[in-house]
This record gives structure tokens, sequence and C-alpha cells, in this order.
């Protein structure tokens, strides 16, 4: 990765569910969000409670710079109706629910990590792969996170990217997600499937 280059990673997982109270995934959480202030980097997070959350407070912990994409359309509804933490350095209140705001979370990110997950996670994952976005995936954290292999390939009969990675060990998979930005820019047309030409592009 070019020095001094701050990437936007974008942190996604179980918001709820017993994921959210297994005592090694939240220790993997806390350890990927510290370890993505530590590097300088970025934290996005769709403003949720959870894994993302556990993650979000240590990288304010380990003094990061944070950004929540919030489904709400107020702070007022955020926090009331949605039930969910505000602290942030900086909320987006996009006022587009769940499933609008994960595109905007998606796309706002450089990479994304998934770590636990469910339904919710997986339609982020698809998003993701369907866009060609840098995927990190916290292997042995719950959820979907030891299935994302079985999903693409098993039943949908499509390839595990090259752009996509995997580690139980937080740190570890940051260095990888940081190397695979890197090697596989992002596409430039909303489709992640269209191939770009140089040709033309000046």
């Amino acid at each position: 990765m070019r020095p001094g280059r701050k990437l936007k990673i974008g942190v996604m997982g179980s918001a709820s569910g017993p994921q959210t109270e297994d005592r090694i995934a939240r220790k993997k959480a806390k350890q990927l969000g510290m370890e993505i202030a530590k590097r300088g980097h970025i934290f996005i997070n769709g403003a949720c409670p959870g894994l993302p959350n556990d993650a979000l407070l240590a990288a304010k912990a380990a003094g990061g710079l944070t950004l929540g994409i919030s489904p709400a359309f107020s702070q007022y509804e955020h926090v009331n109706e949605y039930l969910s933490p505000a602290d942030h350095d900086i909320i987006i209140f996009t006022g587009m629910g769940f499933m609008e705001r994960d595109i905007i979370n998606i796309r706002s990110s450089d990479a994304i990590i998934i770590i636990g997950g469910g339904i919710g996670t997986l339609n982020e994952l698809t998003i993701a792969y369907e866009e060609g976005r840098p995927c990190g995936i916290v292997t042995n954290s719950g959820g979907i996170s030891n299935s994302v292999p079985f999903v693409i390939e098993g039943l949908c009969k499509r390839k595990v990217p090259p752009n996509m990675v995997f580690d139980d060990d937080p740190k570890k998979l940051l260095m990888k997600i940081e190397r695979i930005v890197e090697q596989y820019p992002l596409p430039i047309h909303e489709d992640g499937r269209v191939k770009d030409e140089k040709k033309g592009r000046g």
C-alpha cells in the first residue's frame, strides 16, 4: 500500500442474534476495530449495534476516525426507532432504510470486512461481490463467516474472486486487505462485472 494512504474500511456483521453474545466473536471484533485505527485507516460501519459496534468502540479507543452510515432520517429516529448507538465521530443519516443504506455503506468503503453475520450481512456480501469490492472475511467468528466459499461456489456456482481474502486473525486479515486493494483496483462502472479497457481512458 502507498505510504500515507488512508483506506476506508467498512465493517459489517451481526448486529443482533447469538453471535453478538459470543465471547470469541466479540474479541475478534474489538481486535479488528483497534487494528483498523492503529494502521491509520478510516473506520466505517452501518451505525448499528452488535459486532460492528464492538469494533467501532475499539477503533475510537485506539484514536481512529469513525463514520457511521445510518438507515435513519435523523438522529432521533436513529436512536429511538432504530435503537442504534450514536458513538461515531460522524454519522450520515441516509433516511433510506436498511437495504439502500447497505449500498451506500459498501460504496463508501475501499474494502469491506465481514465478521459473524446473518441475512443482512449476506445481503451486504452479495452487493460487494457483484460490484467488485475487495472483501475480507473474519473466519471462525460465527454466522456466515465460515460458509462464504460454500455460498458462492457450492450454492451459486460462481467463483471466490481474487480480491476476497480470509483469515481468523484480524491483524493478518487487514494486511491481506491492504494488498488486494492495491492489486485489484475498483471497477469504474457501477456493474463490477464490467471489464474496463485502458484504451480511451487517457
